[in-house]
């Protein structure tokens, strides 16, 4: 590590990826509570001989191979590490003072320190007892996609094959008329797009959870998924409770139309010019947050998803598998499909585009319609927040002598 890099470590702080402890003439408990955290999490750095402010005080320098000694038979001892880990700590010089550098890496695996997990939640180490947690760690860990699982039960009457006539339009008209589904009967539909087939883990066939979410019946996916539902919101006068309000709990296809719908309702559709077409922008931006938060939730999670429209801000939540539980921006986005199975279906019927492009739409439409960045924030619970401000108008340069980058 250069020092140009841990100046700037030592002026951010701790993080979710760095904790500061202060050392001295051993390893402290709370340090294996944080290289177990960061396992468990997107991995991270820890340094020994910093106070929690930042303030370099070292360790001493004669004691630092017993510390890295001590340390490394710590962590290789399955009776306190499950599974053992083999990380290498670095000793650096600082403006005269030592200190210890160990780089924890993100693993594959669950870990237990003492025979408790531990999870990094912003800059703190936790301890996670609930099953519903550690499962979610397990889903995140081996990067399983729930949305294939398969469901033996399922029957066609148990799905809305009534909408596949509709989904057919929608998929020539994404295509310019051009569309294998559209001569398709309706079994070879569902399998080419990967909803029905089989489990090569267990060797089941039948329909998967990707398939009861985009054409379940209503009472079908509630007995798949309990938990799930979108709660519309407005709160602009009533802020302890809300304006208006829409749950919605039926399939990702007519839950799109009744959220777009909601957001139609509810937000400022300002004038905008797109090469001498006019552009909604509040419908694109709402497009890209509905979109992404109906294709890439984590339905087997216990969290009801949120649409939020306050005065000042619009909002999303989400159940999410999460990649780096870093903020999100264009230059820094890569794309990971949480269900990529719903998110080809959603391409080829046009309501969704390209990997990556909404995140650039947000941004793009983000600050055409209030002047402001959005924040999309990678976390356990996906989060997207689009400023409002209903006086600016980008036509206007309201406020003035606004500058919009493209």
């Amino acid at each position: 590590m250069n020092m140009d890099k841990l100046k700037t470590i030592l002026a951010v702080g701790e993080t979710i990826a760095v904790e500061f402890k202060r050392g001295g003439g051993k390893i402290e408990a709370d340090t294996y509570q944080t290289v177990c955290s960061f396992l468990n999490r997107f991995g991270g750095d820890i340094f020994l001989g910093i106070e929690d402010n930042g303030k370099v005080i070292g360790i001493s320098r004669k004691a630092a191979p017993d510390i890295i000694k001590n340390f490394i038979t710590i962590i290789s001892n399955p009776d306190v590490f499950i599974p053992t880990i083999s990380l290498s700590p670095v000793i650096l010089e600082y403006e005269g003072k030592t200190i210890l550098h160990i780089h924890v890496p993100p693993s594959s695996e669950v870990h237990t320190y003492k025979r408790v997990v531990y999870d990094r939640v912003n800059d703190a180490d936790v301890k996670v007892t609930a099953t519903s947690q550690i499962a979610a760690m397990y889903i995140r860990k081996q990067n399983i996609y729930t949305e294939k699982k398969i469901y033996p039960y399922v029957r066609e009457s148990d799905l809305r094959l009534d909408l596949l006539p509709r989904i057919r339009i929608m998929a020539s008209n994404r295509y310019n008329g051009i569309h294998p589904w559209t001569d398709m009967p309706d079994m070879e539909l569902l399998r080419s797009a990967g909803l029905y087939g089989e489990d090569k883990a267990t060797g089941e066939w039948g329909y998967n959870l990707a398939a009861v979410m985009l054409l379940g019946r209503d009472d079908v996916i509630l007995n798949i998924s309990p938990t799930y539902r979108t709660d519309a919101i407005v709160r602009k006068v009533n802020t302890d409770r809300y304006d208006d309000r829409l749950i919605v709990q039926t399939n990702l296809i007519e839950s799109y139309t009744k959220l777009m719908g909601f957001a139609e309702k509810h937000l400022l559709d300002k004038f905008y010019l797109e090469c001498d077409a006019r552009i909604s922008l509040s419908g694109a931006i709402a497009r890209e947050m509905l979109v992404n938060t109906l294709m890439h939730r984590e339905f087997t999670a216990p969290y009801y998803a949120k649409f939020v429209i306050n005065n000042d801000q619009m909002y999303t939540e989400n159940a999410n598998r999460a990649v780096t539980g870093e903020a999100i921006t264009p230059d820094n986005f890569e794309p990971n499909p949480k269900n990529p199975i719903i998110a080809s279906f959603f391409r080829n019927i046009g309501l969704a585009d390209e990997l990556g492009s909404g995140v650039r739409n947000l941004f793009k439409y983000g600050r055409r319609y209030s002047g402001k960045d959005p924040q999309l924030i990678d976390g356990d619970i996906f989060r997207i927040i689009v400023p409002l401000d209903d006086s600016y108008s980008f036509d206007f340069g309201t406020p003035q002598n606004a500058v919009i980058n493209p």
